[in-house]
């Protein structure tokens, strides 16, 4: 089929453009990319998640309490809106597993033989269920298994009740549950020394005195029920029987976390694919302007020839279209790919039956929609000044700039600068605007850069603030429980214990107004050194005997501020209810919590001096006999070991961080390249008489080379520091709006390092545009560029 005349002038327009569009295209591709990557991801783990919830019966309303008679579940059955109950036996026990000397923590849940009827349903990936609900058989989270090599048949021992136990394995399971696992109470992940472990009910009743008994219990709601009403009547049944307050999926830890990403993919689908597909539309709003600029003759003939207005604006609208096809199919290919590996990372944190990535046509044309949206957005007024020029005014050659002198020369230091360097002031003090928006474009870049690495500088002041300067145990042990502050002279006498800080911890539900949550106050040693409240400055919080010290995050969401009262409900115990004032506030990482000196604590609830655990350092030479005898110790519920927490962070958390900013990096480095090779090559193409005319009249290549370049790394000096602080603004508006939530929060810290980095990339960017540009200057057809356009 033969192709139109217009279409064959398209082609060669593309093919002569091709560096130029294909530098767009890319940064378009980066665009759709990042969409299409978070958008398919996000409603594959959506789809995932709520196939999941729905076919193995994901409660809906958690509570755990003391000890509760099993009776006690028909009349939580009548609670109005309840569909179904499922009362358990639950405890935290510690863990010996061959081939680690440490001792693990494994949280052991009660299940039946025939759990086909049962809520938060087990999805078995090896091995077989439990034959007896009274035997010592067991299944081990993947997780764990996975993090030990364990496998059915084998067993693992664990503490009881105070006796040692055998467990043997008979299978692999997930649960929806624990999709996410982590320890309650811990910031991070650690799946080697941490496990869920489900147990036969009869067996694990037997182990812990809890026969005819229940000290969890799960619940489905009806479609229509009230979840604030259902939990209040479940706290006002469990109250007597130590009840610590019950919550809705919503504040359930896995669901928590996995809500808190998808949170944050629907940020990076807005925001990132809005910054590259803006800095697309810059570039293909200068590159339209200059093909019309230097095309106007050809306009001019083509509407001489009868062609109408339409063919015209169509001709160069296809321009706009092609490159913008050509970024969307690059751009849909990588965010496939993006996904795909995704969805591989995602895999290390949350432990699905299945998650498979799938690619939603839908999100394709959508993607290609908001593309061509801001395509045509940027170019129609180009188009439209194409489509009005008039065929008489076209074939006139453009009217000559206004010269006249220069501030440098008005002031009389123009004698200071050689030729080519006053040139070069001149041309970008006459073409101001010209040279503002090309630095704004090089300066997106150089944001871009910071956006895409801060992260980590922000990961690594909280490791550091938390685990190096607040927190400074080296072990960290909970009781079953409370005990007299005495238990902490015994801790000192095991092995290889040098300093130790004994804590006192109390579930509590803090409320102001109408707003309250469910939180834990930590009442720690007022002159401690172990464990001490640090503000984001690293500056020291000091308790006070008459109050509580909170969270920012906590007074936020209660929206109370110091000085303020808010009312302490304690959920155990004699279950005390206190009016205290805020005294202080600490800007923490992880959670919402409150503190309170541990004496203060004590008085409150009216107990003596008492502790819930420790916080000890440790003789390096000596852990091995520590380990040891921790888990042979019956009283000690939980050992957390902070070297073992921060390994695990880095072989997980810290690598999927550094692979996102890989992933960041890489597309601002396209945008840095896109923005500085359009510029020059734009530049050269609307400057390429004028740099002829210089060759003929004597300049060198070098002196003709320096002056578009020279423009070039002028503009690019200025942008810099433009950029720098561009990114800043954006890390800032990401932090606000995505990474301060009751989960977690990532502070606003951006090194030397990563300002450097990103100056580096878009000199390096510059460099190598001025290399390619360089080339096509030394090869200027002076007879051609010199050919009078009269």
């Amino acid at each position: 089929m033969a192709i139109s005349a217009l279409n064959r002038k398209l082609l060669r327009d593309v093919w002569h453009m091709r560096g130029q569009a294909l530098a767009i295209a890319l940064v378009i591709g980066a665009g759709v990319a990042m969409f299409v990557m978070a958008v398919n991801t996000l409603m594959s783990l959506d789809l995932t998640l709520q196939t999941y919830y729905e076919r193995y019966r994901f409660a809906d309303v958690f509570a755990h309490l003391t000890r509760a008679p099993e009776p006690l579940a028909q009349r939580i059955t009548e609670i109005q809106g309840v569909q179904q109950v499922e009362t358990r036996v639950v405890k935290h026990v510690t863990l010996d597993v061959p081939g680690m000397a440490e001792p693990a923590v494994g949280k052991l849940v009660s299940i039946s033989a025939n759990q086909e009827e049962g809520l938060n349903k087990l999805y078995l990936r090896r091995g077989r269920h439990i034959e007896s609900d009274r035997s010592p058989e067991v299944l081990v989270s993947e997780a764990f298994a996975e993090a030990h090599g364990l496998s059915p048949g084998e067993a693992i021992t664990a503490v009881l009740n105070g006796r040692k136990q055998d467990l043997r394995i008979v299978g692999i399971a997930l649960s929806p549950e624990f999709i996410y696992q982590l320890p309650e109470g811990e910031a991070l992940p650690d799946d080697r020394r941490y496990g869920v472990i489900w147990m036969g009910r009869r067996a694990l009743e037997a182990a812990f005195n809890m026969e005819g008994a229940f000290n969890d219990v799960c619940l489905t709601l009806l479609p229509n029920a009230n979840e604030s009403e259902v939990i209040d009547r479940l706290d006002t049944l469990l109250e007597t029987h130590g009840g610590i307050g019950a919550y809705g999926r919503a504040d359930q830890l896995s669901h928590k976390f996995i809500s808190n990403e998808i949170k944050e993919l629907r940020g990076t689908a807005l925001v990132v694919p809005t910054i590259f597909l803006s800095v697309a539309a810059f570039l293909l709003n200068v590159v339209m302007n200059r093909l019309i600029e230097t095309q106007r003759e050809q306009i001019a003939a083509l509407k001489a020839f009868g062609y109408s207005n339409i063919a015209v604006g169509l001709h160069y609208g296809k321009f706009v279209l092609v490159v913008t096809l050509i970024g969307t199919a690059i751009g849909a290919f990588a965010g496939a790919q993006l996904g795909r590996g995704l969805t591989v990372m995602y895999t290390n944190f949350f432990h699905f039956p299945l998650f498979i990535f799938r690619l939603d046509g839908a999100v394709m044309v959508m993607a290609l929609g908001i593309a061509m949206g801001a395509a045509a957005f940027a170019t129609l007024a180009s188009v439209r000044r194409a489509v009005r020029l008039p065929p008489a005014e076209a074939m006139r050659p453009k009217p000559p700039a206004n010269f006249k002198p220069t501030i440098m020369e008005r002031i009389g230091l123009a004698q200071l600068l050689s030729p080519p360097a006053r040139m070069v002031l001149r041309h970008l003090e006459r073409q101001w605007f010209k040279s503002a928006v090309t630095c704004f474009g090089i300066g997106m870049a150089a944001s871009v850069l910071v956006l895409g690495s801060f992260s980590l500088d922000a990961i690594n002041h909280v490791m550091e603030s938390q685990f190096e300067i607040a927190q400074r145990q080296d072990v960290t042990i909970s009781l079953y429980e409370k005990d007299e502050v005495a238990v902490l002279h015994e801790i000192s006498e095991l092995p290889g214990v040098r300093q130790i800080e004994g804590f006192r911890a109390v579930p509590a539900r803090i409320s102001s107004k109408h707003l309250s949550r469910r939180i834990g106050i930590t009442g720690i040693e007022p002159d401690g050194e172990l464990y001490r409240l640090i503000d984001i400055e690293r500056r020291f919080v000091p308790l006070s005997p008459g109050g509580l010290v909170v969270s920012e995050k906590l007074a936020e969401v209660l929206r109370v501020d110091l000085g303020d009262h808010v009312t302490i409900s304690v959920l155990e115990g004699e279950r005390p209810v206190r009016n205290l004032p805020v005294v202080g506030m600490v800007k923490d990482f992880t959670g919402i919590a409150a503190y309170m000196s541990r004496g203060a604590l004590n008085d409150m609830m009216r107990e003596g001096d008492v502790v819930s655990g420790a916080h000890f350092t440790v003789d390096n030479h000596r852990v091995e006999e520590l380990y040891t005898e921790l888990k042979n110790t019956p009283r000690v519920a939980g050992v957390t070991l902070k070297g073992g927490a921060l390994k695990s962070f880095e072989e997980t958390v810290a690598e999927t961080i550094l692979r996102m900013r890989m992933f960041n990096v890489a597309f601002a480095c396209i945008i840095a390249f896109g923005v500085v090779y359009n510029a020059v090559r734009i530049s050269l193409s609307e400057r390429g008489r004028e740099l002829g005319t210089l060759r003929v009249i004597g300049f060198t290549r070098a002196e003709v080379s320096m002056i578009l370049l020279g423009e070039l790394a002028f503009l690019t000096l200025i942008a810099i520091p433009l950029g720098l602080v561009m990114g800043y603004g954006l890390a800032w508006f990401v932090v606000e709006s995505s990474f301060d939530t009751e989960l977690f929060r990532i502070p606003l810290v951006i090194s030397q390092q990563t300002f450097a980095f990103a100056a580096s990339v878009v000199i390096i960017a510059a460099i190598l545009s001025g290399l390619l540009v360089r080339r096509r200057i030394d090869r200027l057809d002076l007879v051609s560029v010199l050919k009078s356009r009269e």
